[in-house]
């Protein structure tokens, strides 16, 4: 901390040091200008917020509604075009307005971010040591060079990058996605700075390096005391780290309060929303989803008065006439008092302002003592559709038909070396041998971190040809003997949704015409193309209105049904999902996830769903195989595989999800995995988890030899259809 800035915060503040807050922002709007007569962005509006040292903030919310933008406008990092406003103080010192050179003296000491991307806050030309010593040496000047390098090595070593002294000369390229991360903590963490601020830390990141991220981040708090403002969307993430939760909608806090009262007692539809659309990992019987309707307003183009009302089921004509300010429960004014247009307060504005001590939860909505009086939950207030039983749900798995069987599946990659004469070096073992297989109206998820080999498999799937080594037999029938118009056929029976809805849907071709292509190639008459397109477009909950439009003028939510209706439009028999709402808004999200269990229920689908988050993975799934290295680890029906998980790493990857409850999350002990998955051209001996396993270390050394030396096969762990590949498997309740 500079010494003006003390000096600063002693003479503004009247407050006890210890309730003195370290970060004031005060309605804090950004405005971008609106080029070539476009209107104006109001991308933040009335923004405030105060934290003190040592306390965790989370600002979560829909992508769009501000939240970065208004972490970059406390950093001085927006572009001089942005029309800011409001009042941010650190400790007491006002530094909105500062120039770029008085801001530097106080980025990185006082107050310090980290960075969404990691690869694009790294300088790819420098290494990472290098980077860390100067974020040292810009603010210690006087400090000798051996010194900024032992202080470098020192950060990495306590996030936990091994060899710390080597990789001080690697690259960026050269470290993992979650290794970067580390770094870039490490970064804010140089100069012990009184703030830290985190932009979606964990985004797009595996569970288990996610643990390993916010483990990391309380370890920068217990080591410098900082306070830190978490801008997130995961809800589970918020539940079991931060204190007080700020929730922003349409540039600005719709709710405020501490995460026992936003999470147990909200009363801001909107929010509630948000609760009620995430997948629980704790609950085996959820239910259909929340589904919020719509996609969030312009910013450029707000609607008149609260601007959740077009989305908001509860919504009543006094709604749309001004737009709420965030005031405590039962300091609304009435609808009576709104169309009169005299309630005080009545507008948006920051009347309410919460401070770094006051903990009074507040909300932005004229319904919140009425939600509060009538005890009304999510359910009550949207309306969650009925999704109806499947009829093979009481047909036993085993006298159900087989729609996918991988026996012994291998898939490995030469690894060569040399621009002409290319030699090869190694191999890497993609996939090393799998078996499983799906059933008639059935769900098998595959889970693992990234890198485990399930892309791998869905494409040698996918492939219908014959594999390097094994079998793959769709609908009884086995790939390799298949020829060009039996393969032809057999793709009726099996289709794929992609992750990515944007890249896997042409552009320049409307709806109408991206769903006919299936049936035109196959031959359909044209009077059976246009009934099956517009039946398709009912059945994934469209209008028909969009069958005329382009995929860039819907939202992430509606194009992925666009590419589910795709895939249904040869009535296939097993559809194979490739991530299918991983970069989908959680509202977004539930009703995809609803979408498709209704469409299972209905249509008798099966399902290949691959999936890295877990709590979706529990709410859809019948059947779970958790990948590893090229290899299954563990396999068995969702239930018992999620109540009792008998491979560490399947207890490694269940106790990192976090859980959008406060009390459990609190009370849960994490399994942490150390480093990052080992190259899979380069597997472990033996069992290819021990180099990170959590049992390892406290078994005898006969019994760590064994785990060195010999490969566990898959074998049944409760006498059933659980099994793990574990010479000391051992089934855990509580993870």
């Amino acid at each position: 901390m500079s010494t003006n800035t003390v000096a600063t915060a002693e003479a503004a503040s009247a407050e006890p040091a210890e309730e003195a807050p370290v970060l004031e922002v005060t309605d804090l709007a950004v405005t971008f200008p609106g080029l070539n007569g476009n209107p104006d962005v109001h991308a933040v509006r009335g923004v405030s917020y105060a934290v003190r040292r040592g306390e965790v903030l989370g600002i979560v919310g829909e992508s769009g509604s501000g939240k970065s933008v208004s972490s970059m406008a406390a950093m001085g990092l927006l572009p001089d075009h942005a029309r800011i406003t409001g009042s941010v103080r650190l400790h007491g010192e006002e530094i909105l307005g500062l120039d770029d050179r008085a801001m530097a003296r106080r980025r990185g000491r006082v107050i310090s971010m980290v960075f969404q991307d990691p690869l694009s806050g790294l300088t790819p030309v420098y290494t990472v040591g290098d980077q860390l010593a100067e974020a040292v040496l810009i603010h210690a000047p006087r400090m000798s060079g051996a010194a900024a390098r032992a202080r470098a090595v020192e950060l990495l070593d306590l996030v936990g990058i091994p060899n710390a002294e080597q990789r001080y000369r690697s690259f960026p390229h050269e470290f993992s996605g979650g290794m970067r991360q580390r770094v870039m903590i490490a970064m804010a963490m140089a100069n012990n700075p009184d703030v830290i601020i985190c932009d979606e830390p964990t985004t797009a990141l595996d569970v288990t390096i996610q643990a390993q991220i916010l483990d990391l981040l309380r370890t920068a708090r217990r080591e410098t005391g900082a306070a830190i403002v978490m801008i997130t969307h995961d809800l589970g993430v918020v539940a079991g780290f931060v204190d007080r939760v700020l929730v922003m909608y349409a540039g600005r806090p719709v709710e405020t309060g501490t995460v026992d009262d936003v999470y147990y007692r909200s009363r801001m539809p909107y929010t509630m929303g948000l609760l009620g659309a995430v997948p629980r990992m704790d609950l085996a019987d959820q239910g259909a989803l929340v589904p919020i309707k719509g996609t969030p307003p312009s910013l450029s183009d707000l609607p008149p008065g609260c601007p959740f009302a077009p989305r908001c089921p509860i919504a009543q004509p006094e709604c749309e006439l001004t737009e709420p300010a965030l005031l405590a429960i039962g300091d609304q004014p009435s609808g009576a008092e709104i169309r009169a247009g005299d309630a005080e307060g009545a507008g948006a504005g920051t009347a309410g302002t919460p401070g770094a001590a006051d903990t009074t939860q507040r909300v932005a909505c004229v319904r919140s003592g009425e939600i509060t009086d009538q005890g009304w939950t999510a359910q009550d207030i949207y309306p969650v559709p009925d999704i109806p039983a499947s009829p093979l749900a009481e047909v036993p798995r085993e006298e159900r038909p087989e729609v996918l069987r991988v026996s012994d599946l291998v898939k490995h990659h030469p690894l060569t070396r040399g621009a002409v004469f290319k030699r090869r070096v190694g191999t890497v073992y993609a996939v090393d041998g799998i078996d499983f297989d799906i059933r008639e109206g059935e769900t098998l998820a595959l889970v693992g971190e990234s890198g485990c080999g399930k892309s791998s498999t869905l494409m040698e799937i996918m492939g219908l040809e014959a594999p390097q080594r094994g079998s793959v037999s769709v609908m009884g029938r086995d790939t390799a003997t298949l020829g060009r118009s039996d393969r032809f056929a057999l793709r009726r029976d099996m289709q794929v949704v992609f992750q990515d809805p944007m890249s896997s849907l042409d552009p320049r071709m409307t709806v109408f015409d991206i769903l006919a292509e299936p049936l035109r190639t196959h031959g359909r008459p044209a009077a059976e193309v246009t009934r099956r397109v517009y039946e398709l477009i009912d059945l994934v909950g469209l209008n028909t209105e969009h069958a005329t439009r382009f995929p860039a003028q819907f939202s992430g939510g509606q194009r992925q049904r666009v590419g589910i209706a795709r895939a249904l439009a040869l009535e296939p028999r097993l559809l194979v999902l490739d991530e299918p709402v991983s970069a989908l808004d959680v509202s977004i999200q539930a009703g995809v996830v609803n979408l498709l269990q209704e469409l299972q229920a209905r249509l008798g689908l099966a399902y290949l769903f691959v999936a890295h988050d877990l709590s979706v993975v529990r709410h859809i799934a019948d059947r779970v195989a958790v990948m590893y290295l090229g290899r299954i680890v563990e396999i068995g029906d969702t239930a018992s595989l999620y109540a009792r998980p008998a491979h560490p790493y399947t207890q490694a990857l269940l106790s990192a999800i976090p859980l959008p409850d406060p009390e459990k999350e609190r009370a849960r002990t994490h399994i942490v995995l150390r480093g990052d998955l080992p190259s899979p051209a380069d597997p472990p001996s033996g069992c290819r988890f021990r180099t990170r396993c959590h049992k390892f270390p406290t078994l005898s050394a006969p019994d760590q030899e064994r785990c060195t030396t010999v490969e566990p096969r898959v074998a049944a762990t409760n006498g059933g259809d659980q099994a793990a590949a574990c010479h000391f498997a051992e089934r855990r309740t509580g993870v």
